[in-house]
């Protein structure tokens, strides 16, 4: 058996994978969602889930842990996968497939932008702000399926 380190080249294209998290405050009068301003485009200064790229040598939860971290300063939610969107045009740069995982938490917690973030805040989950990508429309579901 041949152990080599190969990269392999593929005449196909190649899907990039993303993840991104709902992370719900479940103590006001109304549910508030966390949502970070994008530094850089596409959609730059307009808000947006925590999420990003998954690593080569991530699973999917792990890049959804790190990015809520890098992004917001949050860890140790628990998170649960919730749906995977893939509709073809869903992000101008490339073709590529979200794997959406949220989190509940008893009280907004502080939260700061980092790395691709210009900032994080919480908002209230029936009354966003413009939204990125198709991030409205993720909101939209799971609010008809998990709230």
């Amino acid at each position: 058996m041949v152990t080599q380190d190969l990269k392999y080249c593929y005449k196909y294209p190649r899907l990039a994978m993303t993840v991104d998290a709902i992370i719900v405050a479940e103590n006001f009068s109304q549910d508030m969602v966390l949502l970070i301003q994008r530094k850089f485009g596409p959609f730059e200064g307009v808000w947006a889930l925590p999420g990003g790229f998954v690593g080569m040598e991530e699973t999917l939860v792990q890049a959804c842990h790190r990015e809520l971290y890098e992004e917001t300063g949050i860890k140790g939610v628990k998170l649960h996968q919730f749906y995977t969107f893939d509709a073809v045009d869903r992000d101008p740069r490339d073709r590529t497939i979200s794997t959406v995982f949220y989190g509940r938490i008893q009280e907004t917690l502080d939260v700061a932008g980092g790395d691709d973030a210009n900032k994080a805040d919480w908002f209230p989950i029936i009354s966003l702000p413009e939204m990125a990508f198709d991030h409205a429309e993720i909101i939209g579901k799971f609010i008809k399926e998990k709230l």
